[in-house]
């Protein structure tokens, strides 16, 4: 699988296929205002990453049952991403306590929370700890259960056990879907019973999530947004997730440019 740096309108091209489903290469065509034949070598380039489904004209989602490769997830939004990232640091204070789970925003998240003092973070992201590692005043305790080479990150039962003997300040997560209504999904059982456990041992729960998650497909639920403090983001989401994250309490926060 390739590994695409995607410009601007690869990047809305995905989120527009995420939002619509099925799309016509013409309709596509129209709405970047270029010729068709430069729209199918971005949706060859797009499918042969894995990153959408390609159809007799048109495309659709990728599969609601596999993740894109975890190297192209680091190349695609990374800018939002990162701004993301920055953001989540901002509302942690030194000397807190934490959870950080699996995701390439989370491992912003890390990279961003470097210049902190004391903090005490368990992870089940093995990418997450060796960077935390290099800040002598932290706390990293590793998760202990199978690791997945593709991202290096551990579930399983001897995860969840882990994190249930503490409580901490905040846990952050991430997530691959969020559908209009507000239910959160994610590919892997396994990794959603590690992020449930993290949100029940938390005192506030942080998601991290940049605008094209929002009405992507994956096959396992998570919960909604009723679990979650605080949505960090990149872009105002749709009118109709406003009012399901004023009835579940969830605070908005729209990183700028």
């Amino acid at each position: 699988m390739m590994d695409p740096r995607l410009n601007r309108r690869q990047e809305e091209l995905i989120a527009i296929v995420h939002r619509e489903g099925f799309v016509g290469v013409d309709e596509l065509a129209s709405h970047f205002d270029v010729a068709p034949q430069t729209i199918r070598r971005d949706l060859n380039l797009l499918s042969d990453s894995g990153l959408i489904r390609r159809y007799h004209g048109g495309v659709s989602p990728s599969s609601s049952v596999e993740n894109v490769a975890y190297a192209a997830r680091q190349t695609l939004q990374a800018a939002e991403k990162n701004r993301i990232a920055a953001s989540i640091a901002k509302q942690i204070p030194d000397g807190s306590s934490l959870f950080i789970n699996l995701g390439t925003t989370n491992e912003g998240v890390g990279r961003a929370l470097l210049e902190h003092r004391d903090l005490r973070v368990i992870t089940n992201n093995l990418n997450i700890a060796l960077l935390l590692s290099d800040n002598p005043t932290f706390e990293v305790i590793v998760a202990g259960g199978v690791v997945r080479g593709r991202d290096r990150g551990v579930t399983g039962e001897a995860t969840i056990e882990l994190i249930r003997q503490f409580k901490v300040d905040y846990g952050i997560i991430g997530i691959s879907g969020i559908e209009l209504d507000g239910t959160l999904l994610d590919f892997d059982f396994h990794e959603v019973r590690v992020a449930q456990a993290i949100i029940e041992h938390s005192r506030q729960v942080y998601l991290g999530a940049d605008h094209t998650k929002i009405g992507r497909n994956a096959m396992v639920r998570l919960g909604d947004f009723s679990r979650v403090d605080a949505w960090f983001t990149d872009k105002t989401p749709p009118d109709a997730l406003l009012p399901v994250l004023e009835a579940a309490g969830t605070q908005l926060h729209v990183a700028g440019d």
